[in-house]
């Protein structure tokens, strides 16, 4: 069926900045969201006429009428049409209607924070790897991403970079994140201790170059010889200065809130322990209203207590649910390549295979909607609060708020439908489905 220009969902719980709307209604209209509110709104009761969306409303026996705008909505017998999903289309107009009663829509997840799925690797430097990974992560809900590399020789890492680049350029992605190699040694967790380097300033400036402007993140360890000033460096550059893999105590991470980082790089995760007389970064990251929060809500990385505790924290507002994931995300047990290391998956947890860091935690198989639905109904999160951990909260963070992360007219239309269960059943991504939801 040909994609039409104007898409009507209905009947479903829509989240919408304001809270859950009930019997909701979202309008898109090519890339765009039109409007969004409540069915209730669509007409005066007891008779024909437009609703305040220009959207196509019904008369008194049930037949399609005109819109505000003067398209049509009625075949030539003047009833609406139905495709083969059981989906209503008003032809004329080229619009469709779905009924999605019983379901919940959702904006797009924004992932911040993974390096590739669905066998596909974003540090490959491959094109064809790096879009598998994407559309893999896009058919889980996630309709915004940046791409995040691990750590390497620098060479190659600014090879991986001007690939990543291009696809940023064609709206694949939505930036480059650079996950070392300015990491602690003593914290490296699945990256390799060979190609740690400290941060001097010339060498990160060599990756923001490869990257061409579409660097949005670097993860470093501010404690580090040139660690401060790389961070300020970043700060300058408008890219996101993340604290993690980290041996730093509290102090060391206050002085690199102060030099300008803005994010915690999946807190508690690669980085001291919080400890009642040493606090380490935990409590300098949690405290401070200027950094965003990263966590990885698998099951693994993070005890539900533990979760609780960053949110109470910090509030939604500032927690991005990231994946971290690696090649596997999507994939069934086994090895896997991350970077110029082996990982193997054994009951989707992944771990370095061999090595002197083998058996470490190598990333995640997380997707986000696994990370929703594990957010509402383990966790005992609200729908409000997830949503704004996996979708408001990362577009504020990058920049991006004006165009994606919540339903709200004139940004694009990327959002997600899911089942009363919290399991997909449609993502759409710029007006277009990804995933088309299956009715009747």
């Amino acid at each position: 069926m040909v994609q039409p220009t104007r898409t009507v969902l209905t009947g479903a719980r829509v989240v919408l900045p304001g809270g859950v709307v009930d019997s909701g209604r979202v309008t898109v209209e090519d890339t765009r969201i039109a409007g969004a509110g409540t069915d209730a709104e669509r007409a005066p009761q007891g008779g024909a006429g437009p609703d305040r969306s220009g959207d196509a409303t019904r008369n008194q026996s049930g037949d399609a009428t005109r819109s505000q705008s003067g398209d049509a909505t009625r075949d030539q017998s003047g009833d609406a049409t139905r495709d083969q999903s059981g989906a209503e289309v008003l032809d004329q107009s080229g619009a469709e209607v779905l009924d999605l009663s019983g379901c919940w829509v959702v904006p797009g997840f924004i992932d911040m924070h993974v390096h590739g799925g669905g066998g596909g690797s974003f540090s490959a430097g491959s094109p064809e790897e790096a879009l598998t990974a994407a559309r893999t992560h896009r058919e889980h809900g996630t309709t915004t991403m940046l791409a995040s590399t691990v750590t390497g020789d620098l060479d190659d890492l600014a090879r991986q970079a001007a690939v990543l680049s291009e696809l940023v350029e064609q709206g694949e992605l939505a930036g480059v994140h650079f996950e070392g190699p300015f990491i602690s040694p003593h914290r490296c967790g699945a990256h390799q201790p060979s190609l740690l380097r400290a941060p001097d300033p010339a060498d990160v400036r060599k990756l923001l170059d490869a990257a061409r402007g579409t660097a949005r993140m670097m993860t470093l360890a501010p404690e580090l010889p040139g660690g401060l000033e790389s961070v300020r460096l970043l700060a300058d550059h408008g890219v996101l200065a993340a604290v993690g893999h980290t041996d730093s105590g509290y102090e060391a991470a206050l002085e690199a809130v102060e030099a300008g980082a803005t994010v915690a790089t999946h807190l508690f995760n690669a980085m001291p322990a919080l400890l009642h007389r040493e606090p380490g970064p935990v409590a300098a990251l949690l405290e401070d209203e200027r950094v965003t929060i990263e966590l990885i809500n698998d099951g693994t990385h993070l005890h539900p207590a533990v979760l609780q505790l960053a949110f109470h924290r910090a509030g939604a507002d500032r927690v991005a649910f990231i994946t971290d994931a690696m090649g596997a995300a999507g994939m069934s047990d086994g090895r896997y390549p991350l970077g110029p290391m082996e990982v193997e998956v054994k009951g989707g947890v992944a771990r370095i295979s061999d090595g002197p860091t083998a058996g470490s935690i190598a990333g995640s198989t997380l997707t986000l909607d696994l990370a929703f639905r594990r957010a509402v109904t383990v966790d005992g999160l609200s729908i409000e609060q997830t949503v704004r951990a996996l979708s408001a909260t990362p577009a504020r963070v990058l920049g991006i708020a004006d165009r994606v992360g919540s339903l709200e007219p004139g940004k694009d239309a990327d959002l997600v439908v899911l089942g009363e269960d919290f399991r997909i059943r449609g993502v759409m991504r710029r007006g277009h489905w990804v995933v088309r939801p299956e009715l009747g």
